[in-house]
């Protein structure tokens, strides 16, 4: 890994693989729906959209056919606190894609007629997702367990939201937002030095500097969001405190994931999918931001079901809460992890999507040696503390379905009590 500045300061991570013929290249921005404000939420989504509407030089028709031409793949993405624009070619394309991505990123035209008729896509991507209650329960999480915090903000927006803005809104939103200290170009592929001038030529002239935002700190809330929607099933979310993407823990909550719920061998998905049947669809990740994490336990089940999947679910909790994990979930997880790392590595996009992420929101890079060594240091000491955050305060739930009966009575404190009590015992 290689990592330099342009003339302007401009960061560059890049990874040579000799052994393959393509390139991801990728431009990382340092916003997302965390950065906005109720007025504008949805703004860094919609310009996402319109970067692929149409430049001085190039159409949205044109900017699709230069990619088509040459068997080439771009897109891009918005997260709560990043957005990126990437594209994966053979390496002898590489000067057409940065040609044209770079020119989507500084001359894209924001015509007022092609954001009147993108806006209407978005409006009918946001119906969609209303559509899909086991997309929409994790937006409603979000909001459950931050409340009026922007990380609880849907990265969609709001119909409302989007109907007030105009090519002014978003110039005003991109003139603060894509600076020079906001930005990192990634690179993984068939590259060499050469490509530093290619680089130099396209994005040198870039000279916004902007101001950095004050971010403030979200407190994990326990909060209850139930939407009244007529499904087949319901869809449920509980969430707990985790890690922050700078914690030295992270690694424990990873592993503490994977035994929960982060595989087919995990305690979730063989008790209540396996053993008894209850849910098609059950499983549990780990959001990191960065200053604050998110660890959630998703399910969907009949409304008939429900109340014994809440409560199949409090029950591994709470042996979790008093017992911890074992010693062969924790061995058998770092294989796991290691193995799923190992894999994530032979692909070019995979390590350009690493290379960005981890300039641009840690400003620092570990080997593979390295995150091996870390994933095999973790102790079970390391999985207790974990343990103790999470169940410091009552979890967070959300719920999308056609009743939440199952909900009535239904106590979301007893493993704060159960954790302090084996805390104690230690």
């Amino acid at each position: 890994m290689k990592k330099i500045e342009l003339s302007n300061g401009l960061r560059i991570v890049m990874e040579q693989i000799p052994t393959c013929r393509s390139v991801s290249f990728g431009i990382w921005v340092k916003t997302g729906s965390r950065n906005e404000t109720p007025d504008i939420n949805g703004i860094t989504h919609f310009i996402e959209h319109m970067m692929f509407k149409g430049t001085y030089r190039f159409d949205a028709r044109a900017i699709a056919e230069q990619f088509d031409a040459i068997g080439g793949n771009v897109n891009a993405f918005t997260s709560k606190e990043y957005t990126c624009y990437y594209a994966k070619v053979l390496d002898e394309h590489l000067p057409i894609a940065v040609d044209v991505l770079s020119d989507m990123f500084f001359n894209s035209r924001l015509d007022a007629e092609e954001l009147a008729k993108e806006k209407n896509v978005i409006l009918e991507e946001i119906s969609m997702y209303e559509d899909t209650p086991d997309d929409l329960v994790h937006d409603l999480m979000s909001l459950s367990a931050y409340g009026d915090h922007p990380l609880a903000y849907p990265i969609l927006g709001s119909k409302e939201r989007l109907e007030s803005m105009d090519p002014e809104t978003l110039r005003t939103y991109m003139n603060r937002h894509y600076t020079i200290d906001n930005t990192v170009i990634a690179l993984a592929g068939n590259i060499d030095d050469s490509v530093i001038e290619l680089l130099e030529r396209h994005f040198g002239a870039f000279r916004n500097r902007g101001t950095s935002d004050t971010l403030s700190v979200p407190s994990f809330q326990d909060g209850l969001v139930y939407r009244k929607k007529k499904t087949e099933q319901n869809h449920i979310c509980l969430s707990f405190p985790g890690s922050s993407i700078h914690d030295e823990l992270q690694y424990a909550m990873v592993l503490l994931n994977n035994a929960i719920g982060g595989g087919m061998s995990s305690r979730l998905f063989q008790e209540i999918r396996e053993k008894r049947g209850l849910a098609y669809s059950v499983y549990s990740y780990h959001s990191s931001h960065a200053d604050s994490g998110m660890f959630t336990i998703y399910a969907g089940t009949a409304p008939k079901q429900t109340k014994d999947v809440l409560e199949l679910t409090k029950e591994m909790m709470a042996d979790l809460a008093v017992k911890g994990m074992t010693e062969e979930e924790l061995s058998k997880g770092k294989e796991q992890l290691k193995g799923s790392l190992i894999l994530s590595l032979e692909s070019t996009g995979s390590r350009m999507n690493r290379l960005g992420k981890n300039e641009l929101m840690l400003g620092r890079h570990y080997s593979l040696d390295d995150m091996i060594r870390r994933i095999e240091g973790v102790t079970m000491h390391d999985v207790n503390q974990v343990l103790d955050r999470m169940f410091v305060e009552p979890f967070a739930l959300a719920m999308v379905g056609s009743t939440d009966k199952a909900l009535n009575g239904m106590r979301r404190d007893e493993f704060v009590a159960l954790r302090s009590n084996e805390t104690a015992s230690r």
